[in-house]
């Protein structure tokens, strides 16, 4: 039997393309517009279709085409649609400029007509002056003949395994004559941050992380959670694709240089607070993680947003050690860089989140996840060390179409930024 089919838009580096996997989807299609995510991706996923597009260009006949889906039932379309989430005076927000590409969303799901249909963002959209913006979204879907799941839900991943407080809106709708799902029950088990990174290695004791992100080590991993994302444990819940990947390979690690003084003040710093001056947390072991953060775009100068601080390291967390706080198992791998390595964590979905939400539709589906025996084979090719030019070039798309800063950008703003206090 052939597992359902679905389709990732606005598809960063793939969060929510693992959690649907994981609960027995294909994902046979992703979009995104950014070339260096479409390469991470597509290096994690080397059997879905990576789409280097922006959604507003794109019409549902054109996925169709490149995913080689002809005229298939398409089970569920999934995305968050970054959006501002506001109307002006007397004009419908979803005919806003700012808020087109949710427009498009919207759009493809009507071109495509999956059976279900998932809309992910930030759980602000339910608050104030956005709660209109959401409730003409809702409108929208249902004239395209789709039935909303209502009330809408703000989920915490922590309720779902993640060791993170992070709260995101979903928001769920199926095709007439489809049965409508329900959101996921919280569990009443949590995972702490000493069960996701208490057992990776210190960075800063490998001279080769200075240079690449990678390096061999082995080490001791105790913790069933962390087994199961260094594929040493099997996960009963995870019917995902297995990768090729060797255990005993330390990724996405590459080091963060501190001055002494810096050191200090974090190693001075309690558990669960913040450095005042730095204004990074400091990690609690046995708590969860403040939410991870994305930080700015090039467009906006490119500052990440504060990253915590190791809960006994007197250093902030390396990617990896974020990766495992969202979620991510160990075979899968970011960009080589810091900075994008950590955007690509911040932006996205954590994977048990996503499987959480995709397991319920694949109940109103009323199907059993099937576990494949296929191995995926990753060759990395490069991806993950393309600069936008390469990745452009990759992609044959123009090097300029993220765009970068073409502006200074004053002192007191760099800062704030710095600190993640605009723009998120």
């Amino acid at each position: 039997m052939a597992r359902p089919i679905g389709i990732d838009l606005f598809a960063g580096a793939g969060g929510m393309s693992l959690g649907f996997e994981q609960a027995g989807f294909d994902i046979a299609a992703a979009v995104e517009i950014d070339p260096i995510h479409c390469a991470t991706h597509e290096r994690n996923f080397p059997n879905c279709k990576t789409i280097c597009a922006s959604v507003i260009g794109l019409t549902g006949d054109d996925v169709r085409v490149r995913a080689g889906l002809s005229k298939k039932d398409i089970d569920v379309v999934f995305g968050g649609a970054p959006c501002q989430g506001f109307s002006m005076i007397g004009k419908r927000a979803l005919d806003d400029q700012r808020n087109q590409l949710v427009f498009h969303y919207v759009r493809l799901v009507r071109e495509l007509q999956p059976k279900y249909c998932v809309f992910e963002n930030v759980k602000g959209l339910t608050q104030g002056k956005h709660i209109g913006f959401l409730h003409e979204l809702i409108a929208s879907l249902e004239e395209c003949g789709y039935r909303v799941l209502q009330p809408y839900s703000v989920l915490n991943a922590a309720d779902y395994g993640v060791p993170q407080d992070r709260r995101r809106l979903f928001l769920i709708a199926a095709r007439q004559g489809q049965a409508l799902p329900q959101y996921p029950k919280p569990s009443s088990k949590r995972t702490t941050v000493w069960d996701a990174i208490g057992d990776l290695p210190d960075a800063d004791g490998f001279s080769e992380l200075r240079g690449v992100d990678f390096v061999r080590a082995q080490w001791k991993t105790w913790s069933g959670y962390a087994l199961q994302l260094r594929g040493l444990k099997k996960d009963p819940d995870n019917y995902g694709y297995a990768r090729s990947y060797d255990p005993d390979m330390l990724t996405s690690s590459l080091r963060t240089e501190h001055t002494n003084l810096s050191r200090q003040r974090f190693e001075a710093t309690e558990g669960g607070k913040t450095e005042p001056i730095s204004r990074f947390r400091k990690l609690a072991p046995n708590g969860l993680c403040n939410t991870l953060r994305a930080g700015t775009d090039s467009a906006r100068g490119a500052f990440t947003s504060p990253r915590p601080i190791h809960p006994f390291l007197p250093r902030v967390i390396t990617v990896r050690e974020a990766a495992r706080l969202h979620s991510y198992p160990d075979w899968f791998r970011f960009h080589s860089t810091k900075w994008h390595g950590f955007r690509q964590i911040g932006n996205s979905v954590p994977p048990l989140l996503g499987r959480a939400v995709a397991g319920e539709i694949l109940k109103a589906l009323g199907l059993q996840p099937k576990r494949p025996q296929d191995v995926v084979q990753i060759e990395d090719g490069g991806f993950l060390t393309f600069d936008m030019g390469d990745a452009a070039r990759h992609y044959e798309v123009p090097h300029d179409t993220i765009a970068q800063r073409l502006r200074k950008i004053p002192v007191n703003a760099q800062y704030e930024l710095a600190q993640g206090r605009l723009c998120e």
